[in-house]
């Protein structure tokens, strides 16, 4: 999954982009309104963390531009503000959910899987494919029955292809999601999680390599 977290408070914003990190998430910052614009056009989210009360642009400005461009990503609202009528409109804007601060790390996660699930096409919360058994939430995989102990880095990636239900997925679009911005385009990370990622699951294989394309389960 990859998420994009904007809050000008950066001791919070690095904060819960850890969390996220340690959940298994690839995770860019964006510390003001024009950043995110910027960081949007370049990139493809899943979901955006939003805080409302941005510098530069708003971000509600912010959440109406993400929505108008008719991107996939889902947005959570973030703000200060627990009234009523603030939630309201936060979601007219377009915004997908909404979270008031102070919040429950442990909830902001279970959103954000939550607005995952409702990702066009939908994602179900447990994802399966002949004997293999992923779930995100609990970041547990199983082969057979048998438990799997995995990387973050091999759990992202083998989450992308299990969630491509056997279309093949490019080593770019790999790198993209489960790698964050600062992921070197000419890395060869994407291969050697792949080989780690096949040695644990073990024979028969099930990752296909596809020459010129990518890879599949």
């Amino acid at each position: 999954m990859r998420v994009m977290v904007v809050e000008d408070h950066r001791e919070l914003a690095e904060a819960i982009a850890t969390g996220l990190r340690r959940e298994g998430m690839a995770v860019d910052v964006a510390l003001d309104g024009q950043s995110a614009v910027e960081h949007a056009c370049a990139n493809s989210y899943d979901v955006v963390v939003l805080d409302r009360d941005l510098p530069v642009i708003h971000g509600d400005e912010v959440c109406r531009r993400l929505v108008q461009d008719g991107g996939r990503a889902r947005i959570l609202m973030l703000t200060a503000a627990s009234m009523v009528e603030d939630r309201v409109e936060g979601l007219e804007l377009g915004a997908d959910d909404y979270l008031t601060k102070p919040f429950a790390f442990a909830e902001l996660v279970a959103r954000i899987r939550a607005l995952l699930r409702r990702a066009q096409p939908a994602i179900p919360p447990i994802l399966t494919r002949d004997a293999l058994w992923l779930d995100p939430a609990q970041r547990v995989v199983r082969r057979g029955g048998r438990r799997l102990e995995l990387g973050p880095k091999e759990f992202a990636v083998l989450e992308v292809l299990l969630a491509a239900q056997g279309t093949v997925v490019s080593q770019e679009e790999l790198l993209e999601r489960a790698w964050d911005e600062a992921a070197d385009p000419f890395t060869n990370a994407v291969k050697v999680t792949i080989s780690r990622l096949r040695a644990k699951l073990g024979d028969p294989p099930v990752i296909e390599t596809v020459p010129g394309a990518g890879y599949r389960i």
